[in-house]
């Protein structure tokens, strides 16, 4: 979500987007924005609740995932339509894993949903996306930061937006509030399941239950790895947000995470003081 508000205060100061590529929900957010439609996404976005969000998740226990990921894409499609990335008004790419050949994957043709669910795929999350017999996961895996695939467009600037930014010190890890469920709900069902799987009298509220362990694991994996990424690519302007500012699944603070990243991107911005090489040299 904090993408949104990056994106957003780029434009209001003046600059104009050319190409962007965007790993996990950057690709989300990134495609939606090649397509002209990021404002009927955040309208929509903005109006959901804590069971919404939920009522958007397919279950599942089997294909290699918690959740198959058709429903939020069937739901994207109906909100803003979709295209071929090769029609975009402006230059896309994907990011994604191939797991089987071990390697970072640039999606840049054929129908932008298939290349954000594939994109979006976090790995024991969400089922692995095939395309063309390439079992796909997120590309977070290896590309948190996807400067790379920038770096052969034209354009004046590159600016890189990372949610893998240090945790701030004033915001606690927050662990989303158990909504009240129906006993009978497959969702309650899955997590009796998984709560099964804790010894019995253990102190399960100081210990981080098994979602949360797996996201703060990622995260850390991810915020090394931007690193390295950066240090080997760097933009002309980094504009982070701290890890910790949000879990999972809380798509129902919406409006107030879009804020923080208007808010961190407006900060770099002033900070920023754009040098003489990049503004006469073209770089991207």
């Amino acid at each position: 979500m904090a993408h949104i508000g990056a994106i957003e205060e780029i434009e209001a100061q003046g600059y104009q987007i050319v190409a962007i590529a965007g790993t996990s929900m950057g690709a989300l957010i990134g495609g939606i924005y090649a397509m002209g439609k990021l404002a009927v996404y955040r309208d929509w976005v903005c109006s959901l609740a804590k069971m919404d969000v939920l009522k958007l998740v397919d279950w599942t226990l089997s294909g290699g995932g918690l959740i198959k990921g058709e429903r939020i894409i069937e739901t994207m499609r109906g909100l803003i339509g979709d295209a071929a990335i090769e029609d975009l008004p402006l230059a896309y790419t994907a990011v994604a894993t191939d797991l089987d050949r071990e390697r970072e994957v640039w999606l840049t043709r054929g129908p932008l949903f298939d290349a954000i669910r594939a994109s979006i795929a976090i790995p024991t999350l969400f089922r692995p996306h095939v395309l063309s017999e390439r079992r796909l996961i997120d590309g977070g895996l290896l590309n948190p930061v996807p400067v790379t695939p920038l770096i052969r467009e034209p354009a004046d600037y590159l600016f890189a937006v990372s949610m893998d930014g240090p945790p701030d010190a004033g915001t606690p890890d927050v662990v989303p509030a158990t909504p009240t469920e129906n006993p009978d709900s497959y969702r309650s069902r899955i997590g009796e399941f998984i709560g099964k799987l804790v010894p019995h009298g253990a102190e399960k509220s100081r210990e981080p239950g098994m979602l949360e362990l797996l996201m703060q694991s990622m995260d850390l994996m991810q915020a090394n790895l931007s690193r390295l990424r950066l240090a080997a690519y760097e933009p002309d302007l980094l504009i982070r947000m701290p890890r910790n500012v949000a879990t999972v699944y809380e798509f129902y603070r919406a409006a107030e995470l879009i804020e923080m990243g208007r808010q961190q991107a407006r900060q770099a911005l002033s900070n920023w003081q754009p040098t003489r090489a990049a503004l006469f040299t073209g770089r991207p």
